[in-house]
């Protein structure tokens, strides 16, 4: 098992990333790229008010600068896998980079509507699977993709045409549930990295260094944004950078045909979506709210916890369920 493939591309993409960080934000700045506080959130977060966001352009800048140059250093195979994973990436970073815009720019508080979103995403994850049919079907570089697995058993479960509304349920809910999270500094940060961190592992047992060189240079991108993002940060990542992770993840789920463990390796999203799922039933059919507010991570601050400690606790129980994740996969497998 060679390190370098994760460790290099780990360090070069946290360089990147904390040399830019220093000539994007002014740059945001002067642009009045602020973020806009919800009078209903936590009266704490109003002196946030004004922050600079769309910061996910500086890790996904970073990502592709490290990632394509660092393929080709390392290997001379097909490089289909690692523009998959960077087309759902960047694919569903354009759609948060555009709700940003009409926020920050447009002065339209809530972005893009519902339904806009939903068909972007809609519209980006029935292109990868077209992508995947074309690629590992037509072309036969792996014929079992819409093959799925169940953790820790012997379990396989052909799917076919139905693939594909999985594949898009997966992306459509990973963004969404990545972009729930986006509500404390350096909370999605932090907690996408151990993710990606986990994939990078995963890659590596599975011989896909292609995922392996993608998820550590997502890593170190995250590693050097935290940089600026963590408390108190100087940068927010925006839907350009939430949406973006998601998109990622998911497909990093489809790529190594862990689809089924994605919800464990991204357990804190999971909860973050539950919790507003719950919060908004609850209220709906018995007018009553079971959290102070939703997301969770709302509910904790507003029992006294510092911003800091609800950060660190979720990073603590992400850095568990990706453990798990990973148990799941290597050794139960």
């Amino acid at each position: 098992m060679d390190m370098r493939l994760i460790l290099v591309p780990l360090a070069v993409a946290f360089g990147l990333g904390v040399l830019l960080g220093p000539f994007v934000i002014p740059v945001l700045r002067r642009l009045k790229f602020g973020q806009a506080i919800r009078d209903e959130g936590p009266k704490a977060h109003q002196k946030k008010a004004g922050t600079p966001t769309m910061g996910g352009t500086i890790f996904l800048t970073v990502v592709v600068l490290t990632a394509i140059p660092l393929s080709n250093v390392f290997f001379f195979e097909s490089l289909s896998d690692l523009f998959f994973l960077l087309f759902a990436t960047l694919g569903y970073g354009i759609l948060g980079f555009m709700d940003d815009y009409i926020k920050v720019v447009m002065k339209r508080n809530l972005g893009l509507t519902a339904k806009q979103k939903l068909l972007g995403q809609l519209f980006i994850g029935m292109v990868l699977f077209w992508v995947l049919w074309e690629v590992r079907i037509v072309r036969g570089e792996n014929p079992a993709i819409s093959t799925i697995h169940m953790p820790g058993t012997e379990l396989y479960f052909e799917l076919n045409w139905l693939y594909l509304p999985l594949l898009v349920l997966m992306m459509i809910a990973a963004s969404n549930a990545v972009n729930l999270t986006d509500g404390l500094d350096g909370l999605v940060a932090g907690t996408a990295a151990i993710a990606y961190g986990a994939y990078a592992v995963i890659g590596m047992v599975q011989s896909n260094y292609m995922v392996v060189i993608f998820s550590a240079s997502v890593v170190g991108a995250l590693l050097g944004f935290l940089v600026f993002n963590a408390h108190p940060a100087k940068v927010f990542m925006g839907d350009t950078g939430s949406l973006a992770l998601g998109g990622g993840l998911a497909a990093l789920a489809v790529i190594t045909k862990t689809e089924l463990l994605l919800p464990i390796i991204g357990a804190v999203f999971v909860i973050e979506t539950l919790s507003v799922m719950i919060q908004v039933s609850s209220f709906k059919f018995r007018g009553k709210r079971i959290f102070r507010m939703s997301p969770i991570h709302h509910h904790f601050e507003l029992v006294g916890w510092s911003e800091w400690r609800v950060v660190t606790t979720f990073w603590f129980i992400g850095f568990l369920c990706a453990g798990l994740g990973i148990y799941l996969e290597v050794f139960l497998t």
